[in-house]
């Protein structure tokens, strides 16, 4: 075969084979997705419960691709020793807005809102519902008992103190229970305002109070009259200033003011009394043979 044609014939063959080449290179270049770039984030190591205060072995760093999380913290120390107010997950990146404020601490007082206040109520099988009052719930707060200046008669009253109260804990227990069951406890925590805490320590002590399951989603505060137990059995209410008792008191005096008064006032008429005359009586007195007779003036009462 002709040198001149086996020479023209390898020049083809190299040269198709390295346009080839250059065009699958482009093709691939173009087609390929284009580098995501990674940050580094704190995520959680393992489940943390609401009240968990956080430790080294609670975290760690790890990789985060795409649109860094709002309120994701980039360093480790911004972390720890920090209550959780939320349940946070194996590998989720915690957020700024799920841990407290640093310095607060752990447990119950981690998750207590600014300007809010924890108030324990002390409970049993009665006003803890038989166990079914779990964090998260939401109850009203009833109390009972004899009004100040009420009458004993009608019995103790029932008013609603609180609605629509946050349960923060049972007991020492800050979590739901995942299957529902009941847990007896000897106390509750209940979210309320400085003034709302006020008044729940007065009940606490003055009434004997009750809890009423309500549900979460029903918001609507009502306004209940109260009742009475007279009016449970069809009796009549006694008004307290028609209610048997010692009387009113006397209004306490104040010598100078009462001495002033007395000097001011107009002396009181003097009423007018009329007298009968005087009636006579005689009296014959019989002494043997000797009559003597003596003589009486009798005189009556003023009309």
């Amino acid at each position: 075969m002709n040198r001149r044609l086996l020479l023209i014939l390898f020049c083809a063959v190299i040269g198709g084979a390295s346009a080839s080449y250059v065009v699958y290179r482009l093709a691939g270049g173009s087609s390929g997705p284009a580098p995501v770039p990674q940050a580094q984030v704190v995520v959680a190591t393992r489940d943390l419960q609401i009240g968990t205060l956080i430790g080294p072995a609670d975290i760690r760093m790890g990789p985060w691709a795409g649109t860094m999380p709002k309120g994701a913290i980039p360093k480790l120390d911004s972390a720890l020793n920090r209550g959780a107010i939320a349940n946070i997950y194996e590998g989720e990146p915690i957020l700024a807005d799920r841990l407290a404020a640093t310095g607060s601490g752990g447990g119950l007082a981690a998750i207590i809102p600014t300007g809010m206040r924890a108030s324990a109520v002390r409970v049993d099988e009665v006003v803890g519902l038989a166990g079914f009052v779990t964090p998260g719930m939401r109850v009203d707060v009833l109390m009972s008992g004899i009004p100040p200046g009420g009458n004993p008669a009608d019995g103790p009253r029932v008013n609603t103190l609180l609605q629509n109260i946050q349960v923060l804990s049972a007991g020492a227990n800050l979590q739901k229970d995942s299957e529902g069951k009941p847990q007896q406890v000897q106390v509750v925590n209940l979210l309320v305002t400085p003034e709302q805490a006020e008044k729940l320590t007065l009940a606490s002590s003055q009434t004997r109070i009750q809890l009423a399951l309500r549900n979460p989603l029903d918001t609507q505060k009502t306004n209940p009259p109260g009742t009475m137990m007279s009016a449970l059995f069809g009796m009549p209410i006694t008004h307290p200033s028609k209610a048997p008792g010692p009387a009113l008191a006397e209004k306490p005096r104040v010598p100078g003011k009462d001495l002033a008064q007395r000097g001011s006032a107009a002396p009181a008429a003097v009423p007018h009394v009329e007298f009968p005359a005087p009636k006579m009586r005689i009296i014959e007195v019989l002494n043997g043979a000797t009559k003597t007779q003596a003589t009486f003036t009798i005189q009556e009462d003023a009309k």
